[in-house]
């Protein structure tokens, strides 16, 4: 399997059911319709959807419903991303090779996109469930996805985060442990469960894939840590060294460069060894789980 060309043809196709799930941009409030739609198409790997997509696969799932918490996991993730570059947080001004939203559209317009963004995928997925009311999978992947959004998942997380910095002396392992599993892993918890869930997949079969997305979601971060320091701008597509200009303690900070890297393999064949566990052609998740050891950007 050539996992790279996979990757890149998953991903098109993820474009291609993003597109219709984006609000027209007219009315007077288009502005923030452009912002959204300048986020959401700013580029990246599109790595939730494909997620939640190829669990909903291996469990035997063919039909359309997964589209809609497809764009509303991207839309979700795309405004964590539009208020984590705010001048309030790490104040980047490049994401995936572009300028950021609130370089182009100023930090107001930035964070109104944001919310926008946020409230939008919510809206999504109310109307498939409109659509469907009689539909006990559907509703049960909406609760686990706006849970994992939440206090006790991604923005739980980043609270933390957000008090640690200028505190490196204050975070120690559990709480950077903490943090990684809130702010980074919840969202690729929440991709693989709901793929499991909307399939038809046991719930057992469905916590093995949260547990999974849970070392997946570790192994994510802690790459991302190491190429902040070992990357440059033209390849990782964003500023490197950010956490250090920002006094953020990281895996690297606590573990060094070769251990960080050495974590990662371990974690991410962790992530492979419980999918594993989980009937079904598991094939592609698990060279995109082992892919992500040696990803670049």
């Amino acid at each position: 399997m050539n996992i790279a060309a996979q990757i890149s043809q998953r991903a098109e196709h993820i474009e291609e059911k993003l597109r219709p799930f984006m609000p027209q941009e007219q009315g007077l409030q288009q502005t923030v319709l452009s912002a959204m739609d300048y986020s959401v198409f700013a580029g990246g790997k599109r790595l939730r959807p494909m997620l939640m997509e190829a669990s909903y696969q291996l469990f035997g799932g063919q039909g359309e419903e997964i589209y809609p918490f497809m764009a509303a996991i991207e839309m979700i993730h795309t405004y964590s991303l539009v208020h984590d570059d705010l001048p309030a947080m790490d104040n980047d001004e490049y994401r995936r090779g572009k300028k950021t939203t609130h370089a182009v559209y100023g930090e107001a317009m930035a964070i109104l996109t944001g919310d926008a963004l946020l409230n939008y995928a919510y809206e999504t997925v109310a109307a498939e469930l409109c659509r469907h009311p009689e539909d006990p999978r559907r509703v049960e992947a909406f609760s686990v996805l706006a849970s994992k959004a939440g206090i006790y998942g991604m923005i739980g997380g980043q609270v933390v985060d957000v008090e640690s910095e200028k505190k490196a002396q204050s975070v120690d392992r559990e709480k950077l442990d903490f943090i990684y599993r809130l702010k980074t892993a919840a969202l690729i918890e929440a991709s693989l469960k709901i793929g499991a869930i909307l399939a038809g997949a046991t719930e057992r079969e469905a916590s093995l894939m949260e547990e999974a997305g849970t070392r997946l979601g570790l192994a994510f971060q802690i790459q991302d840590d190491i190429l902040d320091v070992t990357s440059t701008l033209e390849v990782l597509g964003k500023p490197i060294g950010s956490d250090g200009r920002n006094e953020k303690s990281t895996y690297v900070t606590f573990e060094g460069i070769e251990q960080a890297k050495k974590d990662v393999e371990r974690l991410s064949e962790e992530a492979v060894s419980i999918l594993e566990q989980c009937s079904g052609d598991h094939a592609f998740l698990k060279e995109l789980f082992l892919f992500l050891i040696d990803r670049k950007k």
